[in-house]
């Protein structure tokens, strides 16, 4: 597992206080969106995500800073565009069809993940905030229930979320799977605990409340 170093505490922690003082806010400021696309991931709204029809699908929903900003890694270093791509493939591994969309609205997994599940064609959906934390959701569950829930980011490798993608899926088809193996690290909390505060921070720092989940187009590079 790939340790956190004092190096990445101090970048993540030196681009929250320039942004408090870019704002001149002693509190959580909203920043600008990047414009520069995420190295190996290309992310391109196109119009407000509706309602599904395809009674297998899957939607993957982003929190409002995966992908594109805050290094575009998860707490532990892993590349968004991997994640992504593992998810995505575990979906299609079981013959689903995978949506990904953008959650403005809430950087709560919980909720990101509500939300997409509300629109999804077969009511199942896969939430994945920019730590790396990631639900599967459904439709007629509250919010803070859930079908599988992975709150130790730093414990959740890429192997993980393709499974992740695989069971997703198999819910969509109506199927009641095994929940995802998970690997417990007693030391992950206090490990991590200030780094994903941080990223916690930031993330919300990016929630546009008045604004819908949008769909995306995705493209590898």
């Amino acid at each position: 597992m790939t340790q956190i170093t004092e190096t990445m505490v101090r970048d993540v922690v030196r681009e929250l206080l320039a942004q408090m003082a870019q704002n001149g806010s002693s509190g959580v400021s909203q920043p600008a969106v990047a414009s520069s696309p995420a190295a190996e991931l290309q992310m391109t709204e196109i119009g407000m995500a509706k309602p599904g029809t395809v009674t297998n699908e899957v939607i993957i929903a982003l929190a409002p800073a995966f992908g594109d900003k805050l290094g575009r890694k998860t707490i532990t270093g892993i590349p968004h565009a991997a994640v992504l791509r593992e998810v995505l493939a575990g979906v299609e591994e079981e013959g689903a069809k995978a949506r990904v969309i953008r959650v403005w609205h809430t950087s709560d997994v919980a909720f990101v993940s509500h939300a997409g599940a509300k629109l999804s064609g077969s009511g199942i959906a896969v939430g994945i905030q920019s730590r790396g934390t990631t639900v599967i959701h459904q439709r007629d569950l509250f919010p803070l229930q859930n079908l599988e829930l992975f709150p130790q980011a730093p414990v959740i490798d890429l192997e993980t979320y393709r499974a992740i993608g695989r069971n997703a899926a198999r819910y969509a088809k109506g199927d009641t799977p095994t929940p995802v193996a998970q690997k417990n690290d007693q030391m992950a909390r206090p490990k991590y605990q200030a780094i994903a505060a941080v990223f916690h921070i930031r993330e919300t720092s990016f929630v546009k409340t008045d604004v819908k989940p949008v769909d995306l187009d995705i493209k590898f590079r």
